[in-house]
């Protein structure tokens, strides 16, 4: 890997990124195109998944793809879908090398891209800055390998892991600046996900309301049920998509009102304690979610924890102290042996607005 190698994928990283929140089912992905060490195109996939990242890029070169290098966070795609694919776009423009950060697991591409472009005399370079690709891409790679979407946790406690006062009191544990930074945190997911109870507690509307983003997120809500307020979440199903996950003995007439309303309702497994964690995360995977971001409450969250669904630990910690009669961030996970317990990696720190923002992925 030379020294502009790195440069340009990093770029190309930085590009991918554009796409987080808007393209599902497709990956987020970054192209730069570059001639005699001078980039002469930039794309990145658009909302709703096309065009694609090569297609945009290409189209900005011109005819200054010629000759030149490709940098690509993906392999470029290799199957007929709604567009032709991005390696014949490549080998039609005259690209002389393509330089692609990972192998694409998606069995309609899987290592035919590079295949295709080697067979017609491209020179093609993989494994540049491949775990950070990875990283980026962990959504869509945990939907194609695992059926499931890379699911993340929030949660905005106290110093001492404290999300409200014994009598229920919360507003507001966090900053403003932290509040404004969990919407923009929203519009890099796919999804918004919560349980029964919290919708039940707080009728939320789960959109990004500090800025106005490219796509809304879909609001998912677990609720086995269905005994869900009708309110503000009713009310707003016409402007942001609402997926309704329920067990198969919620009452017909709840399903025949959050139908007529224009959510989504997805029947799925469930038990005593509710939705089925292992069924709803194959009913989001099976909808092309490939990134969620989970906002509890705390018996929810506990279950998908139990469950060893949560990839990534996202805390706002703010400089309260609330006691031990607060009410936890979590439920109980019915741990016997500090050994079970789930355990991750620091990520990343931030100081927003006086409160502390840290990121932790699954060791």
């Amino acid at each position: 890997m030379t020294e502009a190698d790195r440069r340009f994928m990093t770029l190309a990283l930085a590009l991918a990124r554009r796409g987080l929140g808007n393209v599902w089912p497709n990956p987020a992905v970054g192209c730069v195109i570059v001639s005699a060490g001078r980039v002469v195109g930039r794309g990145w996939t658009q909302p709703g998944g096309r065009p694609h990242a090569e297609r945009r890029a290409l189209d900005q070169a011109g005819a200054a793809a010629r000759g030149a290098t490709a940098y690509v966070t993906l392999e470029p795609c290799a199957h007929h879908g709604k567009t032709p694919p991005c390696s014949e776009a490549l080998i039609a423009a005259g690209v002389a090398r393509v330089v692609s950060a990972q192998e694409d697991p998606d069995p309609r591409v899987s290592g035919r891209g590079h295949a295709m472009l080697r067979a017609a005399g491209v020179t093609v370079d993989t494994g540049v800055l491949e775990a950070e690709a990875r990283a980026l891409q962990a959504g869509f790679l945990s939907r194609i390998t695992l059926g499931r979407p890379w699911l993340a946790l929030k949660l905005a406690t106290s110093f001492d892991g404290r999300i409200a006062l014994a009598n229920g009191e919360s507003q507001w544990i966090t900053s403003p600046a932290a509040r404004a930074r969990v919407h923009a945190l929203r519009a890099r997911f796919d999804a918004v996900l919560v349980g029964g109870g919290t919708a039940r507690a707080d009728d939320p509307l789960l959109t990004v309301r500090s800025f106005t983003p490219l796509r809304q997120p879909v609001r998912v809500i677990a609720a086995a049920g269905l005994d869900l307020p009708r309110g503000r979440l009713a009310a707003s199903v016409s402007e942001v998509p609402l997926w309704l996950l329920h067990g198969p003995d919620a009452p017909k007439e709840a399903r025949a009102y959050w139908r007529g309303t224009g959510a989504e309702l997805i029947e799925t497994s469930s038990t005593d304690q509710g939705v089925e964690p292992a069924a709803l995360m194959r009913a989001l995977g099976a909808r092309g979610l490939t990134r969620v971001f989970c906002e509890g409450g705390g018996q929810f969250a506990a279950a998908l924890m139990r469950a060893g669904f949560v990839d990534e630990l996202i805390g706002f910690t703010a400089g309260v102290v609330l006691g031990g009669d607060g009410r936890a961030a979590l439920g109980p996970l019915g741990l016997e042996r500090l050994a079970e317990a789930p355990r991750y990696s620091l990520a990343a720190t931030e100081v927003i607005g006086g409160d502390i923002l840290h990121r932790w992925r699954r060791a």
